[in-house]
């Protein structure tokens, strides 16, 4: 089958090449010509394992091609994924100015009978809008006849893992109420609902809903974890342990109960601060929700707190190592990560900053610039002659380093552990100084 993806992001990019690798063909668009021209010469502008493989291999078979192009893809496609970004407001709220600007070129450039997939995370509604605007300006054109369908087919793709969770996906939701979208959707999805991956089918109102309810379920479970940690500081209780004994509950489960620095990153910050805006306008007061979202904001303030409390607030002599800049491993994105804030606040407080992470160097060099920040290709290098350690994306790297090698280079072995990653007993053995999220001191 014929697909279009609008938007050449993390979930355009795995979405196409993934359809591809499906056996479909696939014409990936966007506006930025400085990405098509990259992917055209075989390069990828964003770091997601085993995609540039994937890019690669279908490209090079004829399944997948680039263009900036509107006409052409819809000329060709029978399915036009919509996959742009919809960062929040200031409010909050979804900002869905992308996604209908989309949906307006659409209705000025096509000329047949096109499926409209809503693959961006959008807030309820959002597909009626898209298709109200599609209409308007082929009545604009004069071309009423001319028929569409909207459906909403939200992504469930973990930046790190989006090939893999795409491929072999827990579920696949297709919003839509006519039967004869529903045949072709699963005709589309066929390749991986015939592995025995379900398709389910639902309204669009429900799937639009889905999305951000299962975002808002996952970040509870990580402020609820993280809310534990500090009352397990306060009691003397070890987050480690008690995390063994909730999550081995078959009720609950271990999945997002690690304690740590909070949840970060372009999906879970801004859909629950959009699923709080959604409550607003129809009257819904979600006060879970509203709670995970402020309890995760204090979240991201632990390592910062634990290092002024060490140190005191003048930290202008002091040097600070940081493992790990993007928001989880496996991704160089730097979107809500924990750790440019952390960076922030500490050179607010005067520290020098040496900073390394395998992937989002570039991106935080950008953001960050290079006034008082050092970064550093090898993790070793970075260390050397820091006052302080902290670990703030679990890299498994930095679960491997050789801490013999970390105490020699460092002025003063002092680890802020902000994943707990290492074993506070060890630690102390090693000869540091070690502090962790919400697990008993080593006396």
């Amino acid at each position: 089958m014929n697909v279009g993806v609008v938007g050449v992001g993390y979930v355009g990019l795995v979405v196409g090449a993934c359809f591809a690798e499906m056996g479909h063909h696939v014409i990936c668009l966007d506006i930025d010509q400085h990405k098509i021209s990259l992917l055209k010469s075989g390069q990828v502008p964003i770091y997601e394992p085993g995609l540039y493989e994937m890019i690669k291999r279908n490209s090079e078979n004829g399944r997948l091609s680039f263009t900036t192009d509107l006409k052409e893809m819809l000329d060709f496609s029978l399915f036009v994924f919509i996959a742009v970004g919809t960062p929040p407001n200031e409010d909050g709220s979804a900002d869905l100015s992308h996604v209908l600007q989309v949906a307006k070129e659409i209705g000025q450039n096509i000329n047949r009978y096109t499926i409209i997939v809503d693959k961006s995370t959008v807030p309820v509604g959002t597909a009626q809008k898209v298709k109200n605007v599609i209409k308007e300006e082929l009545t604009n054109r004069g071309l009423n006849q001319i028929e569409i369908d909207v459906v909403s087919n939200p992504e469930f793709l973990r930046e790190g893992a989006a090939i893999e969770d795409f491929m072999h996906p827990s579920r696949i939701v297709v919003g839509t109420d006519h039967p004869r979208i529903a045949a072709l959707m699963k005709e589309l999805y066929r390749p991986l609902t015939d592995q025995g991956y379900p398709l389910l089918q639902m309204s669009i109102f429900s799937a639009e809903l889905t999305k951000y309810a299962t975002n808002a379920m996952l970040a509870t479970r990580i402020s609820f974890i993280n809310e534990i940690a500090v009352i397990c500081e306060a009691t003397g209780a070890d987050i480690e342990e008690v995390k063994l004994g909730l999550g081995s509950d078959t009720r609950v489960g271990m999945a997002f109960l690690n304690a740590g620095l909070g949840y970060g990153g372009s999906c879970f910050p801004k859909d629950v601060k959009a699923l709080i805006q959604t409550g607003k306008e129809y009257r819904v007061e979600l006060q879970i929700v509203k709670a995970v979202d402020q309890v995760n904001s204090q979240q991201k303030q632990k390592l910062l707190n634990k290092v002024l409390q060490f140190f005191g607030e003048d930290l202008h002599e002091k040097v600070i190592a940081i493992w790990g800049l993007a928001f989880k491993p496996e991704t160089d994105d730097i979107r809500e990560a924990p750790a440019i804030e952390t960076i922030k606040e500490l050179r607010r407080h005067g520290a020098t900053i040496h900073a390394h992470d395998p992937a989002a160097i570039e991106n935080t060099r950008v953001l960050l610039g290079n006034n008082g920040i050092y970064y550093f290709d090898d993790l070793y290098e970075a260390i050397k002659n820091s006052d302080a350690l902290l670990l703030i994306t679990e890299w498994k790297m930095y679960q491997e380093a050789d801490l013999s090698i970390v105490k020699k280079r460092m002025k003063y072995p002092v680890l802020f552990d902000g994943r707990n990653q290492f074993d506070p007993i060890a630690m102390q053995k090693a000869g540091f100084v070690y502090y962790s999220i919400g697990r008993k001191k080593v006396q």
